[in-house]
């Protein structure tokens, strides 16, 4: 599978619990995630039995996917001619860890400008508004 496609997938469980990454997988309709999902089963099962540790404390700390060799095949193509195909593979990197999940800490933005006064934009208007009443008024005067 190209690793394109695979990345799309991976990028999905990045940094999440080893448990809610595999159901995340098993119910995904991508044709990539069945093979991540069997490598995630892979791994917990060999950190389960190999090192004692427990499916529900382990996350993913890393996941990359690296291309692999290109196949190359051919397609007949008009006139007798032959265009390439190229099937590319994948190499996936998982790494599980037991360790507690970092926290992030929420970000606090602050403004980058001071905010302008409204009351003075709506008294400019105010003042707009009066001056033109005070002319509609004078000229009714004016025409009386």
């Amino acid at each position: 599978m190209a690793p394109r496609k695979v990345r799309l997938v991976a990028g999905l469980v990045r940094k999440s619990s080893a448990l809610v990454a595999e159901r995340q997988l098993l119910f995904l309709n991508k044709a990539a995630a069945r093979p991540v999902l069997k490598l995630l089963q892979s791994a917990l099962a060999n950190a389960e039995h190999n090192f004692k540790l427990s499916k529900d404390t382990l996350w993913i700390k890393h996941i990359s996917v690296d291309g692999g060799m290109t196949i190359k095949r051919s397609r007949p193509r008009a006139h007798g001619a032959a265009a390439p195909i190229r099937k590319r593979t994948s190499h996936i990197t998982l790494k599980l860890s037991d360790e507690a999940m970092p926290v992030k800490e929420k970000k606090t933005y602050k403004p980058r400008f001071k905010k302008s006064k409204p009351a003075v934009v709506e008294t400019k208007r105010e003042q707009v508004k009066v001056e033109v009443a005070e002319t509609v008024k004078s000229e009714k005067e004016t025409n009386e």
